[in-house]
């Protein structure tokens, strides 16, 4: 009996000591804007994984698009003695007052993926280079659709898909891509036989499919109706593009003349789509390699040094330039896929019905 004793109270001591270890090291809050996109599940994931690994405490909460649900979870995380904040806004603009008292408790702020605007309690910003992504996925349509090389007496018909519009990132991707497309427009080389080309006009209110989907039945209804051509649609994320592939099947668009489509987050669903030849590329963002940087930038906060940082110049959020580390992206396509899903550990073959 006694060494019974003896040996629970070892084990509650250990136990002791871990918890000990862990609070010291310090407790973290993770808030995302949703779990109805796989991206977004992933990111967060990995972001726990990795911190509870470096021995923090993690409070990872989901906010279901809903920007009053995330304040409430970001004012639960301040009470509940959070050392660092972790933050995927849903509305970038909408945070400046619980983010206040953030500061006033001397809470460090890491924007993460989406730049939180209109405060000064954010301290940095984590994010892939967005208008990097952008001008990856122009490039990918320059090249697919053989722009260098035609003439207005042949142009390529293009729709424009955005992202939405209180996303601070949905306008890098559409500026970047749009930069690459605007001079063939210009010239009759690009033709976007709706017209529709201002940010306001091909936004898609919270990146919706079934937003997505429905904008494009009405193009579809209004200007292919009649067997017009569509030779790509830019799309800047997957769940864009996937709307967008919905649609053109239902309207009868065949395979073997299936426009090319972009997208962004490799989602399974888009990887599928790929694999299938119903969309052509899409960015592949790994967010363990962001997690990873965000890890290492809570270290550095905690142990009173600076992050790594390798952009001072391009993220103002109205309030002065975030110290800000970019992410290089790179595409995913039928060609590549494998390699960079499966050989890296992203994705089983069995996830992607292989």
């Amino acid at each position: 009996m006694k060494k019974s004793i003896t040996i629970l109270m070892i084990l509650a001591l250990v136990l002791t000591m871990t918890t000990a270890v862990f609070a010291a090291k310090g407790k973290i809050g993770v808030a995302m804007p949703t779990q109805s996109l796989q991206r977004w599940n992933q990111d967060g994931a990995n972001m726990k994984a990795q911190l509870e690994e470096a021995g923090y405490t993690v409070d990872l909460q989901y906010a279901n698009n809903n920007v009053a649900t995330q304040i409430s979870q970001l004012e639960n995380m301040i009470l509940g003695g959070a050392d660092v904040l972790v933050i995927a806004s849903i509305d970038g603009s909408a945070l400046g007052t619980v983010l206040e008292t953030a500061k006033l408790e001397g809470i460090p702020v890491i924007a993460y993926d989406r730049l939180i605007m209109e405060t000064d309690a954010v301290s940095y910003y984590a994010t892939f280079d967005n208008y990097m992504v952008g001008t990856i996925q122009g490039e990918y349509l320059e090249d697919a659709l053989n722009l260098e090389n035609r003439s207005a007496d042949d142009p390529a018909y293009i729709e424009i898909f955005g992202g939405a519009p209180d996303d601070n990132n949905a306008r890098y991707f559409f500026n970047g891509a749009w930069d690459v497309i605007k001079p063939y427009v210009k010239s009759g080389v690009v033709v976007v036989p709706s017209g529709q080309t201002e940010f306001e006009q091909i936004a898609t209110m919270n990146w919706s499919s079934a937003n997505a989907q429905t904008r494009m039945d009405n193009l579809i209804a209004a200007h292919y109706s009649a067997g017009q051509e569509l030779d790509a649609v830019l799309c800047s994320n997957d769940s864009t593009a996937l709307g967008v592939t919905n649609s053109l099947l239902g309207a009868g668009f065949e395979k073997d003349n299936f426009p090319v489509i972009t997208g962004q987050d490799c989602d399974i669903a888009n990887t599928k789509n790929i694999i299938a030849g119903y969309q052509s590329m899409s960015i592949f963002k790994d967010t363990r390699t962001l997690a990873a940087q965000v890890v290492e930038m809570v270290k550095a906060i905690r142990n009173n040094e600076e992050p790594e940082i390798n952009n001072t110049s391009d993220y103002d959020n109205g309030t002065g330039i975030i110290p800000t580390y970019l992410c290089e992206p790179v595409f995913a396509d039928i060609n590549n896929y494998k390699e960079l899903l499966i050989d890296s550990g992203y994705y089983t073959s069995e996830q992607l019905g292989l």
